[in-house]
């Protein structure tokens, strides 16, 4: 256990980080999972400007790697580019 004070306000901030952390990701993930199951072109296009703005928020708090949120972002544009 902590000994001090200042220990037991990071451990506190830590586990407040790490749980809004785990609910944007899981939030994000969702989006990406209702844009790949997508069948509707005008709906796709819709989504895909929020699901990018989300990936990029991510990877800009370090919660995911920037590389993976271009990754997924490149594979969601190409799949809304084949929609009719």
């Amino acid at each position: 256990m902590a000994n001090h004070k200042s220990a037991l306000k990071r451990i506190k901030q830590t586990e407040t980080k790490r749980l809004l952390n785990k609910y944007k990701h899981k939030t994000t993930r969702n989006s990406v999972r209702d844009l790949k199951a997508t069948t509707n072109k005008k709906e796709a296009l819709d989504l895909l400007p929020k699901v990018t703005a989300m990936l990029d928020k991510l990877a800009k708090k370090n919660i995911i790697h920037k590389n993976k949120a271009g990754n997924i972002k490149s594979k969601l544009t190409k799949h809304v580019n084949t929609l009719q």
